[in-house]
């Protein structure tokens, strides 16, 4: 194994006990912000996939370590464990199809695309992180999608991310017009929460979209 390889799972394991204490502590110093906890894994695992392709992750490792999360994710949607990752109010298996994206993502596209699965993974895990944190936190108009609330702000959100991330990753193979698309239907896909579905949709439909675009 490559040392750079080695250090990067180094890192992205130090970085996921971290999240996870981070949780917890959350969880224990305001139980009555449930989401909180949750969102702070949402977003923070995130920065996983760009720090795997920055110290060239391979493609065996990186399919192993996801498919591993997913599985301990989905233990501890039944057990509890780490309460601070399932403590909402709502029936969901967002942290399951989380790390189930993530998976389909790799074994799609990784490391031939990793730009686009980055910018995908990245649209879900800020884009839809920071809209279940500010979208409850600032009033603005709402309205209810499949028994899911929804909020103008969270959705702005959303769509300003995607176009972000996609100018970052992708913004000189991209044009505005584009850009602006990949905003909008980032922000649709993720209208469709219900179950946490939506961790499904917004990613796999982001790089489905950047896939035909950059015509790989």
């Amino acid at each position: 194994m490559e040392l750079l390889q080695a250090f990067g799972l180094v890192a992205i394991a130090a970085w996921l006990v971290v999240l996870a204490t981070m949780a917890h502590l959350l969880h224990q110093w305001r139980p009555d912000q449930p989401e909180w906890s949750r969102k702070v894994v949402h977003l923070g695992a995130g920065l996983v996939l760009p720090m795997a392709w920055a110290t060239n992750i391979s493609r065996t490792i990186a399919l192993v370590a996801a498919a591993l999360a997913t599985i301990l994710a989905a233990v501890n949607q039944r057990t509890r464990l780490l309460p601070g990752l399932e403590s909402v109010n709502r029936h969901s298996y967002g942290t399951v199809t989380y790390g189930l994206s993530i998976v389909l993502l790799l074994w799609w596209g990784w490391p031939q695309r990793a730009a686009v699965v980055v910018a995908a993974g990245l649209m879900m895990a800020f884009g839809d992180g920071l809209a279940g944190i500010l979208g409850p936190a600032c009033p603005s108009p709402q309205w209810s999608v499949l028994g899911q609330r929804k909020s103008l702000l969270g959705t702005i959100c959303v769509a300003l991310v995607a176009i972000m991330v996609g100018w970052m990753l992708l913004g000189e193979q991209l044009s505005l017009n584009q850009l602006l698309v990949l905003g909008v239907v980032a922000a649709g896909l993720e209208q469709i929460s219900v179950l946490g579905v939506d961790n499904l949709l917004l990613p796999l439909g982001a790089a489905a979209l950047l896939n035909q675009w950059l015509g790989h």
